[in-house]
């Protein structure tokens, strides 16, 4: 079976590896679709600031096989797979930190997500990591599972009102889901920001206020004839680029939120004026990955056709181009979602 792997900075090697033999309460699942996201750009082509340097944690398929002692799963069911699964009795995980559970890091699917075909281990079995899906949805909507659910687990982390402004530094994929669920969550005005001029056309088609370049000298102008001169309640900002955490404090109105979404290099620095953030009451939330409860609300959002992702899904690849796969949702050149297949 083919597997993707990083093997040196900016090259993703398709290999031939052994199909991998089941142990007690696992299952092994043929991926039909995978979920290119930013985390696994960075680890590719950036500096990844997390332990695990797996590609692909946004995959769904078809269960193959279950070892004997599995009774929830059969052969043939089709499924979405959560790469972590936390253990629900640390002090994190009682405190709602569950991506900071120290189990949630050691269950993972091996060797990958990214795999012609992939097992998924006993605790994720057991403990909610594993979803069916209906017949009409397709494995490319799947795939979109996970990073809606790291989406969802970011709004829950700061308060909204309906009526309320946002706006998203970085309309990529991630970046267009949390505009759609500021849309769901009706807020008055969304706005949105970006450098490439196709998805910021891409995101005028979505009912937002305006979009603009991320360089738009006028931005902050146009902000504050929106908002009365306020700014906005609540400033998302879906990119690594730090220049677009420093703007979204800045277009942020007094007493609002901004939410670091985007997965920054490891190293990383921003010149922060804090004098800015005291003084305007501006609250910093950050937000990591996501939880199977995110994952299981993700999942109703899209069955339930409340949040629409595949008009996200432009292009796909098979396994065995991941490399040109890679390259183009690095470049971002007339793409939003891109989907690896199996």
């Amino acid at each position: 079976m083919k597997t993707a792997s990083v093997k040196e900075p900016s090259k993703i090697s398709v290999d031939e590896t052994e199909k991998p033999q089941l142990q007690s309460g696992e299952i092994l699942v043929q991926m039909q679709a995978c979920g290119i996201c930013g985390s696994d750009l960075e680890k590719v082509f950036g500096q990844y600031g997390q332990p695990s340097m797996r590609l692909g944690h946004e995959p769904a398929g078809i269960v193959l096989d279950t070892s004997s002692d599995v009774t929830d799963f059969k052969k043939g069911d089709r499924v979405f797979t959560h790469h972590h699964v936390p253990c629900y009795d640390c002090h994190f995980c009682n405190h709602g930190y569950e991506t900071m559970c120290q189990k949630y890091y050691e269950t993972n699917l091996s060797p990958c997500g990214l795999s012609e075909e992939y097992v998924v281990p006993a605790w994720n079995v057991l403990h909610g990591g594993v979803l069916k899906i209906s017949d009409s949805l397709s494995f490319e909507e799947a795939a979109m599972i996970e990073p809606l659910a790291c989406c969802v687990r970011a709004w829950s982390k700061f308060p909204y009102h309906e009526g309320d402004s946002a706006a998203i530094f970085g309309v990529g994929p991630t970046g267009m889901m949390h505009v759609m669920l500021a849309y769901a969550k009706k807020f008055s005005k969304i706005f949105c920001f970006d450098v490439n001029d196709f998805r910021l056309d891409f995101a005028k088609k979505f009912k937002i206020t305006e979009s603009m370049n991320s360089m738009d000298e006028n931005r902050k102008q146009k902000i504050h004839d929106h908002t009365d001169g306020r700014g906005v309640d609540v400033a998302i900002v879906a990119t690594s680029s730090l220049k677009a955490l420093d703007d979204a404090i800045d277009l942020v109105r007094k007493g609002g939120t901004v939410m670091m979404f985007g997965v920054p290099s490891k190293g990383a620095k921003l010149d922060l004026d804090m004098n800015k953030i005291y003084s305007k009451e501006i609250t910093l939330v950050t937000s990591y990955a996501a939880s199977d409860f995110d994952t299981k609300e993700a999942l109703n959002l899209i069955e339930s056709s409340q949040i629409d992702v595949k008009q996200l899904i432009t292009h796909t690849y098979p396994i065995s181009d991941s490399q040109k796969a890679f390259d183009h949702a690095r470049t971002g050149e007339h793409a939003m979602k891109i989907i690896i297949t199996k």
